[in-house]
Parts: C-alpha cells; structure tokens; sequence
C-alpha cells in the first residue's frame, strides 16, 4: 500500500495494514499479551458514532472477580485477559497459574482491553436507555391517567414485547390510503401522511405515493383497494330510460291514432286535398323514427350498434323529404293554376314520388358506404366515470354520423325556405304555414343537439340523443297533422271542398 504526502510529494511505502469496519473489543487472546512482535504496520479503522459515558471507566476499575464464588462472566473474562485460571476442582491435578485477584483491568494493555467504551457498546447503551425512558413515559402516562379517574381504580394493560420499542420515525406510520409526504425543512424521516387523490389507493403502509387501479377496476371508499367497476348502459329499467321510453311509445300510439283517422277518413277533402300518398308516407316514416329511439335504449351490442343510428338517419330522411314533397307540391298547384303556366304537367303524384325516393336514397347511399367501410361497434368506455365502465356504440367513423346528420339539415332547410316562401299562398288552410313552423322547430332542436352532444359523455350522450329524436319527430306530428286531425274530429263542417277553395 502506498500514500502520498502533499507537503513533501514523497511516496510512503507500507507492507502490512489492517483495514477494518469497526473497533474490535478483544484483539488478541489472552496467550499474546507476552509477544513483542508487530503484525501489522499501520490500520484503519471506520468506527461508529460514539460519545463519552460519565462514570463508564470509573466503574471498569472497580470491578474484579471474586475466587470464593463462581462469578463465570468476570471470570472468564479474566482468565482470557490474563492468560490464568481460577482454581477448579476438576483441574486439580491439572498444572495452571493461578489468577492474580489484585489484578485490575486497567493493567491490560490497550490492545488487549479497551477502558473506554468502544462504538458498538455505546449504541447498545443508547438502545438500553431508550427503553428505559420509553417504559417511564409509559408508566408516568398510566399514572396520570389515574389522577384523573376521580379516584378510580385503573390497572395498565398487560404490555407486549412490540409495544414498549421507540419508533424511529418523527410520527407514526401512514395507512392504506395514504401516501408520506416529506415535510420541508425536516429530516427525511418526518413527513406526512397524506390522502391519496381522486383515483389511485395505497395498499400498504408508509409508500412514497399512491398509484391508480387498473381500467376496469377502480378504488373502494377507503381508497386502500380495487374494485371491479359495474358495467352501465341506458336501460328501460332506470328513470331516464323509463321516461324516454314512455315518451316514445305514447307518440307512437298517438301517431297509430292519426294514421287511422286519416285512413278512416281518407275520402274527405281534408285528406285529398294534401296528397293522401304523401301523407301515409309521412306518417309511417313518424311511427318509424319514434320505434327507432328504442334502439337506442337497448343494450349495446353488435346488431343494435349497426342498426340504429342507419335507422334513424333513414327514416328521418324520407319523413323531411316527404315534408319537402309536400311543399313543392303546393307551390306548384298553385303556380300550375296560373293561365298559360307551364307547370300543369308536373302537377301529380309522379314528382312528389321522385322527390322523396331520390332524396331517401342519397341518404341510404350514405349509410350503406358507413357500414362497409367503418360499421359501428360496442365499446366499454372505461375513462369517462370514475367508478363505472359505460358500454356504448362507437360510431366507428365520426365523419359518416356527422354526414347523415348534415344532409339531414340540409333537407330541413331547403324545407324550411320553400314552406316559408309558401306561407302567404291564398288559402283557408294553407298547409305551408303549418309545415314552416314544423321545420322552425326541427332545425331548433337539432342546431341546440350539436352542442349538448358534444358535450356530454356516456348514457347522458344517448339521452341527447333520444330526445332529440323524440322532440324533432313530436314537432312533425303537432305541427302538421293535429291541425288536420282537429278539423276532421272536432270540426267536420270545415272539411267540406267549399271551404278549402274558399280564397280570401
């Protein structure tokens, strides 16, 4: 081994050094106190903490066997110090040297015995009265507590062996649910005990931080532990399906109710005069859209994911081009009654027939190319509810639903603006004033769904939905048709054809 000197920059050299982790009580036996050899040349010693203890050497001075009685730890002590024996009855015959009783340990060479306390005594030392005082408190703690009992007699409880060691901690141990946060400016054992957040649990004591479950689990009340999260879908079963599904069929029931007193009446004017095939179109379309919410009540699976929103955009398309067909059609009675009109030849039902079919087809071209390229499909959104797993429809492709929704818009529109252009046409019951404020209402609801759509997630997502069905569908029926079915109930003397070509 070689060191180097920084004053002189010379090198001293050493054979033989003793490297060791901690002072050693007893160096070398009792037979080696004579030997006058050096084994080693130099050591090193990495000693633990230790301080002083008053009356510690005084007491080693005092101490000695005694030869007429067994004390075996200080004898032992001192026939291996001072290479002796005591005298024994079964070593009689046996040559030893005596030990010297005026002996005293000071007289031991440094090696061989150490008249301080050495590092590993003093922790012992410290661990001895850290007990001793933690044993005090506990019984001054027990005896205040009785000062206190207005003179009752209260006994301690029996104490175990893990209740009277000190914790080596600045508080106590952080539970399940809570995470140690180190406090600034303390040691690293102080810290506090903090709850684990939205979202993550702790199962263990003491952890440095808390962690989330995995997807489909998600923290108990005590956030110490997972829990399987429960599957939800809008079903008839809870309060805001039962009241949408109610809504639903009392609409279908209400329009089955006009579909047969347009039947049952087809042959007054009232009827005739508006196009009888277009009529029954619209309102078969109506119950349509109205059975077709329910499929959004349902459990999500693969067929009712495919079927419903195809469904809907399809039916909604031939009930609003059934409403643009009547339109046009009253446009063009009235401009074909004009002399020398060349729009005669396109009065009938062969142009409100190409209005609804071209424009009902467009939309299920749509839908058609939805399904083969990005078919909807049941998904377990695990993200959106804390505690619940919601099992929905994605639409597959975004792009196609907010295609079938904007086409549409579009035929709502184009509705709206011919109706409104029509409004003041002379006539005691001009239909395009009824079918304006129809298409008033149905683009009012689904301008004000885009945005609540959007911004909501899960089953609330479907409840837009199925209202918006439910309410643009009941402002078709209200608007157009309970007018007609008012004056055919309550009001047969206005369906007569002098009043529908009365002009005023």
């Amino acid at each position: 081994m070689f060191v180097a000197d920084p004053e002189n920059k010379q090198t001293a050299s050493f054979r033989k050094v003793w490297i060791m982790t901690a002072q050693i009580d007893f160096v070398l036996s009792g037979f080696q106190i004579s030997w006058d050899i050096q084994m080693f040349h130099g050591a090193l010693s990495f000693t633990v903490h230790s301080r002083a203890v008053v009356g510690f050497k005084e007491f080693l001075q005092t101490i000695k066997p005694h030869a007429d009685y067994r004390d075996g730890f200080l004898q032992d002590v001192w026939e291996q110090s001072f290479d002796c024996s005591f005298s024994k009855s079964e070593l009689q015959e046996m040559s030893n040297r005596q030990c010297p009783v005026e002996k005293k340990l000071e007289d031991l060479p440094g090696l061989v015995f150490e008249m301080e306390m050495t590092s590993q005594s003093y922790s012992v030392y410290n661990a001895v009265y850290s007990v001793a005082h933690a044993l005090q408190a506990l019984l001054m703690s027990g005896f205040n507590k009785k000062k206190t009992m207005m003179g009752k007699k209260t006994d301690l409880p029996h104490l175990q062996p893990w209740q009277v060691l000190p914790i080596s901690l600045c508080n106590d141990h952080c539970s399940p649910g809570y995470w140690k946060k180190e406090i600034e400016g303390k040691q690293f054992c102080c810290y506090d005990c903090v709850p684990c957040p939205e979202g993550k649990i702790s199962n263990q004591k003491d952890m440095d931080d808390c962690f989330k479950c995995s997807e489909d689990h998600c923290p108990n009340e005590e956030k110490n532990g997972c829990i399987l999260k429960v599957v939800m879908f809008l079903t008839f079963e809870e309060t805001l399906g039962i009241g949408l599904a109610s809504a639903a069929l009392c609409f279908f029931f209400l329009t089955s109710w006009a579909v047969g007193i347009f039947i049952k009446h087809r042959d007054t004017p009232i009827v005739k005069a508006n196009n009888r095939s277009l009529t029954y179109t619209l309102l078969v379309s109506l119950l349509l859209c109205f059975l077709s919410s329910l499929l959004f009540l349902s459990q999500p699976g693969k067929v009712t994911c495919l079927l419903r929103q195809p469904t809907f955009g399809i039916t909604f398309s031939v009930a609003i081009s059934s409403v643009l067909a009547k339109t046009i059609t009253v446009v063009v009675a009235f401009m074909a009654t004009k002399p020398g009109s060349q729009m005669r030849k396109w009065v009938g039902k062969r142009l409100a027939f190409s209005i609804v079919l071209s424009c009902s087809l467009l939309q299920v071209c749509i839908c058609i190319f939805w399904l083969t390229t990005s078919p909807p499909f049941p998904e377990l959104d695990m993200h959106s509810e804390l505690q619940e797993m919601i099992l929905q429809c994605n639409e597959g492709s975004a792009s196609f639903f907010y295609c079938v929704l904007g086409y549409m818009g579009i035929l709502a529109i184009a509705s709206f603006i011919v109706a409104f252009l029509a409004r003041k046409l002379p006539d005691s019951f001009n239909e395009a004033k009824f079918i304006t404020f129809s298409m008033l209402a149905f683009c009012s609801v689904w301008i004000s769904f885009f945005p609540a759509y959007l911004s909501t997630k899960g089953k609330a997502m479907v409840a837009v939905e199925v209202f918006s069905i439910l309410s643009s569908s009941a402002a078709l029926l209200g608007c157009i048709f309970l007018p007609k079915c008012y004056i055919i109930v309550l009001r047969p003397d206005l369906n007569n054809r002098k009043q529908l070509t009365k002009r005023n």
